[in-house]
């Protein structure tokens, strides 16, 4: 039975990721497209999901499941809160067989939100590799801007590349 609703986008419902949620995203986080656009490089099993899944309370981090018609689709999550600088960083992925329907744009627009409007940040940025297109498409059309490049900054399947770094105020945000 899935978890309870935390937020609800137009077409998304974001909740709690659960122990019942560690096969789905063992499946999402080492499919081949997946893993190399998020500096993940080792396979991780199912245990250890379930691993990541019981010390998710032990950081200030904000992590949730992105499920479509009650299915599981995604993760979405705001991860190193600062509070004192009012600042986190917005990371996600969308399992494949689920992409180009809005999701991730729908889920980040509302955890996005959420960061703003409950948690009182003041920025929230990303990072993203050159070549992610859906990943920048869905950053831009949230309202964010691109800030700047790391130039050589990760290695990604034998070469160094650069990582684009965007942002959004909350000053900027249009609900």
């Amino acid at each position: 039975m899935p978890g309870p609703t935390f937020l609800r986008g137009e077409n998304v419902t974001l909740r709690p990721i659960e122990e019942e949620d560690a096969e789905f995203l063992a499946e999402a986080i080492n499919h081949p497209e997946v893993w190399p656009t998020l500096a993940a490089v080792d396979p991780l099993s199912t245990d250890d999901e379930r691993e990541w899944i019981e010390n998710l309370t032990d950081d200030d981090d904000i992590h949730l499941l992105i499920c479509a018609d009650g299915d599981p689709v995604g993760t979405i999550g705001l991860n190193r809160v600062n509070d004192v600088w009012g600042i986190a960083e917005l990371g996600y992925y969308v399992h494949p067989d689920a992409q180009r329907n809005g999701y991730a744009t729908d889920a980040a627009r509302r955890i996005v939100r959420y960061g703003f409007e409950d948690r009182r940040l003041e920025k929230v940025y990303a990072n993203v590799y050159p070549d992610n297109h859906g990943s920048r498409g869905v950053l831009e059309s949230v309202g964010f801007e691109r800030e700047g490049v790391f130039r050589e900054h990760a290695f990604v399947r034998g070469e160094r590349i650069d990582v684009h770094r965007y942002g959004l105020l909350a000053s900027e945000f249009d609900h």
